[in-house]
């Protein structure tokens, strides 16, 4: 082969890995963090959605979707402003107004337990493409606590 085709074929070769892209990691996908996923502990669903450039979540189904004293649907009852407390817990936005920080990271966002009626500073960082760790934290992230969710659609 001469020198002519040497480089001619080099940059061909060359031409061709310049131009191939990797996929998408999850990480790299700001939307990659929506979807439904199964909670910590395995009592709720609860949908990740957009709105604008931020992000958002509410409980979409329940384990124990009923109170077995009334037989009617859960409510908000541990919430600290009594007007809320006869609103359903089905369908209840409990992640707010998160913000994609890059890599794998959605930060600056409150996460709504109805468990104790409190909300909490939250951050959520995708593992892979189907867990995701759900830290709740009062002050710093330091101070908290984290679930594992993972995606089931």
């Amino acid at each position: 082969m001469s020198t002519l085709a040497r480089i001619a074929f080099l940059f061909v070769l060359l031409g061709t890995f310049a131009s191939f892209r990797p996929a998408l990691r999850p990480a790299d996908n700001p939307d990659a963090v929506v979807g439904t996923w199964l909670n910590g502990t395995k009592r709720g669903h609860v949908q990740i959605y957009k709105q604008g450039d931020k992000y958002f979540g509410k409980l979409i189904w329940m384990k124990e979707p009923t109170d077995p004293a009334t037989n009617k649907p859960k409510l908000d009852t541990k919430n600290p402003d009594a007007k809320l407390q006869s609103r359903s817990l089905m369908n209840l936005n409990i992640m707010t107004n998160f913000e994609f920080d890059g890599g794998n990271v959605w930060d600056e966002g409150k996460i709504y337990n109805p468990e104790d009626g409190k909300t909490y500073s939250c951050k959520m960082t995708l593992k892979d493409a189907s867990t995701l760790d759900v830290r709740g934290y009062v002050g710093i992230s330091l101070i908290g606590k984290t679930q594992t969710w993972t995606r089931i659609k």
